[in-house]
């Protein structure tokens, strides 16, 4: 489906990185291919946990260790940093097993909900606080709501978030408006993921494991031995499991598959004590088959073939064998990160990154189930689609403190370009009766759906400057801490239309953009271990156009400005921690998502448009994270976060009534808890981990009644670990674990829809139980 891709790219003039980014790109390429993960998960022999807890080694002895987090672009202890900050460590990833962000679908960070778009694995919805996307990720161009970062680079588009995490140090959760501090204007937070650097020390760990549905893993993290100045880190990694619901033409891969592989390698030269240069290249390939659409309820049973299966509960086979190819994405990226301690006081950077992203879509997981039946009737709606992205980005970066007062300055410029394609044929046809079908001679296109559908380019330029100063005034014992900041973002996207409905197109849309950002904090520390804080902020994102829309309609930016409270404290002897906070944000010109179910013009096409929900939204909530001691070697913690909103009815384009809207994969109360107990025994460490995750009943899209509640979710996890096993005499360590997750086999409901034209009900459920042995050894 890439094909029309690369004709449309040449043909479009699409925009390039420029020659600045070229030159420097190509200076990078021919300096070496040395490498800085997406991330990945690692084998460590601590507990781990999540929310505000996972601990990297602080100066304590007892109690819960110290967390470093560079939320404010320093390194911070989290109970010192004004920010709502959720951290998953090294450890935590490991328990939990959590290899891919994939796997933070069944809430793990409470505020931090993950979901997919229409049932592709290939491409995340990411949200925080409720602020999420419009339901369709896939668009060349709009931004997204939540800013991804992997070592300090931004990911702009969803396709690749999927991929392996390779050897990540910790992932932070930023909650809230980041636009002061970070590089692009993230309205809902940030998803900071920092992996580990080279150490200069030679270093190998080789890991594996089998896991049920033929699954199986492998990697392998290989640090080399300093050479001069230079410290080098290789890792790789290889994940593979068969499909979970069985029933698949042609002997393709069943549905919900994935086979992810890449290699990073990264480089660090560190000539003095006050310079260093980091530069990383990763590739990574990521093939996927989407979940199964299942057919909830029909107007009538004779609405379906005979052969259908109605019901609510999660299927292991399809009713009918569609032909399924696995939809592939392939990234790249190149990073280099220079910097200079001219003083104990100044630390500049400068943040050059280049990626390139190409991802094709094939989605056949609907099958009889979203249309009805008619004798000799085609069906198994076939949604073929290719997308690529390439992006540069350049940041400049000046961290300091002169006496009382801490500065942080940045410039920042983006640069992308990218397009999608899209066609949707059916591929199947029912017999007279419905009882068996036939295969559909080709894809061929024809007069009545002609190849491609749909397709569109886009490009976006984006620079911006950021200043943000904290002030620590001499009063009150140094108690109080005064933080003010600012950013200004200039905004220049344009894009394309170059097919509707098969037809040759030329509907284009500019938007520009120019917007100044403030953001206040206020902290006290009326005691010891217990820090309070006061803050304001606002973020906007910018406005874009639909590739879905059958006019290209742009729609405008949307602003939110946040208050919030919280509270971060410790207490008995640092074996009890407690943060809170409390928000309310006000959401002005919200971008929504509606879509029309009927076929239009002969198309099978699905198409939806954006628009600005007039007025305010406010939406509030409440979060506490909870982290308990009580004895050596037993950690017991909690997080739970509750949401509420208030949006304003807005007109659906496509019938001209006003339409209820809701936040979209947001529930009201969710909550997640976690035991993680080790103890000597014989001497290694005997880890034990459980945790169980809630979320309430949220819904997969903006609109009320085309997006009914899904079902409540209860899903636990469990891993039970033999660590620091030595190998006699050499010094090396071995690390054996079974692990499962949803161990009770829990079904939810992660996305539920309703097509208006034909009354059916469908929806998407949750991996089955899935469980595995893992072995580690580190020399």
């Amino acid at each position: 489906m890439g094909i029309f891709r690369h004709g449309f790219q040449i043909a479009s003039g699409s925009k390039s990185i420029g020659a600045t980014g070229l030159s420097l790109m190509a200076l990078l390429t021919a300096t070496s291919a040395m490498a800085q993960p997406l991330a990945m998960n690692t084998a460590l022999d601590m507990q781990g946990q999540g929310g505000d807890t996972a601990a990297d080694e602080g100066p304590r002895t007892t109690g819960l260790s110290d967390i470093v987090v560079t939320a404010q672009r320093r390194e911070t202890n989290l109970q010192e940093t004004p920010v709502a900050v959720s951290v998953l460590s090294a450890d935590a990833l490991q328990s939990r097993r959590i290899m891919s962000l994939v796997d933070l679908r069944d809430g793990t960070i409470p505020s931090l909900r993950v979901g997919q778009f229409a049932r592709r694995n290939s491409a995340l919805v990411v949200c925080i606080r409720g602020i999420c996307p419009a339901s369709d990720t896939n668009q060349p161009a709009r931004d997204a709501t939540v800013g991804i970062y992997v070592d300090e680079v931004y990911l702009a588009r969803p396709q690749g978030l999927a991929a392996a995490l390779y050897d990540v140090e910790r992932i932070e959760v930023l909650r809230g408006p980041q636009g002061t501090l970070f590089g692009r204007n993230a309205i809902g937070g940030a998803l900071n993921i920092v992996t580990r650097k080279p150490s200069g020390e030679f270093g190998l760990r080789v890991g594996g494991g089998v896991r049920n549905f033929n699954g199986y893993t492998g990697e392998l993290h290989l640090d080399l031995p300093r050479a001069g100045n230079v410290a080098v880190k290789i890792d790789a990694i290889k994940q593979y499991r068969d499909g979970q619901v069985r029933g698949v033409a042609d002997g393709q891969p069943d549905f919900n598959y994935f086979d992810r592989q890449g290699l990073a390698v990264r480089a660090l030269w560190e000539p003095s004590d006050t310079f260093s240069l980091d530069y990383g290249f990763d590739i990574a390939r990521d093939a996927t088959t989407p979940s199964y659409l299942q057919l909830l309820s029909v107007p009538t049973r004779t609405a379906v073939a005979p052969i259908v299966t109605v019901g609510t509960r999660r299927v292991t086979r399809a009713d009918v064998a569609v032909p399924q190819e696995p939809s592939v994405g392939n990234q790249k990226g190149i990073r280099l990160t220079a910097e200079w301690r001219p003083s104990d006081m100044v630390t500049l950077r400068s943040i050059s990154a280049y990626r390139n992203i190409s991802q094709t879509q094939f989605d056949n997981s609907v099958g009889p189930n979203t249309a009805g039946y008619r004798p000799n009737g085609l069906f198994s709606r076939y949604s073929l689609a290719s997308s690529f992205q390439d992006q540069f980005s350049q940041e400049l970066q000046v961290v300091g403190k002169v006496g009382r007062l801490n500065f942080t300055a940045g410039a920042y410029y983006f640069d992308e370009s990218g397009g999608d394609d899209a066609w949707a044929p059916n591929t199947l046809q029912w017999n007279a009766t419905g009882t068996a079908w036939t295969r559909l001679p080709s894809l061929l296109a024809g007069a009545e759906n002609p190849f491609p559908d749909r397709a569109s380019i886009a490009s976006a330029t984006s620079y911006a400057a950021y200043l943000q100063l904290g002030w620590n005034p001499p009063i009150f014992d140094d108690r109080v801490q005064l933080t003010a900041g600012a950013r200004y973002t200039h905004d220049d996207r344009q894009g394309r239309l170059l097919k509707v409905n098969g037809r040759d197109d030329a509907t284009s849309f500019t938007f520009k953009a120019d917007r100044l950002d403030p953001a206040f904090t206020l902290e006290v520390q009326p005691i010891d271990d217990v820090n309070l804080y006061a803050k304001w902020g606002q973020a906007y994102r910018a406005g874009g156009a639909n590739s879905r829309s059958l006019t290209f309609a742009p729609f405008g930016p949307e602003t939110i400005q946040t208050a919030e409270i919280g509270a971060k404290t410790e207490f008995w002897d640092n074996r009890v921690r407690i943060n809170l906070a409390a928000f309310t944000s006000d959401y002005s010109d919200q971008q929504v998502d509606f879509n029309r179910n009927a076929v239009v013009q002969g198309s099978l096409r699905t198409v939806n448009e954006t628009v600005n929900v007039p007025g305010k939204s406010r939406v509030k909530g409440a979060e506490i994270d909870v982290t308990i001691n009580p004895l050596d070697g037993l950690t017991i913690s909690g997080s739970y976060a509750y949401s509420t909103w208030n949006i304003p009815p807005t007109v659906n384009p496509f019938t001209g009534r006003a339409s209820s809207i809701s936040m979209v994969q947001t529930p009201h109360h969710a909550a997640s808890g976690a035991i993680d107990y080790v103890r000597e025994f014989e001497g290694a460490d005997l880890v034990v981990h459980f945790d169980l995750n809630y979320a309430g009943r949220l819904r997969s899209g903006n609109d009320l009644i085309t997006s009914p509640l899904t079902n409540v979710s209860l899903l636990a996890n469990a891993r039970l670990a033999l660590t620091n096993v030595s190998l006699g005499s050499s010094g090396h360590k071995m690390e054996i674990s079974l692990w499962s997750r949803n161990l009770f086999d829990r079904d939810v409901l992660t996305a539920r829809g309703f097509n208006t034209a034909s009354r059916f009900e469908s929806g998407v459920y949750n991996e089955p139980r899935t469980f595995g042995v893992d072995l580690t050894v580190t020399y």
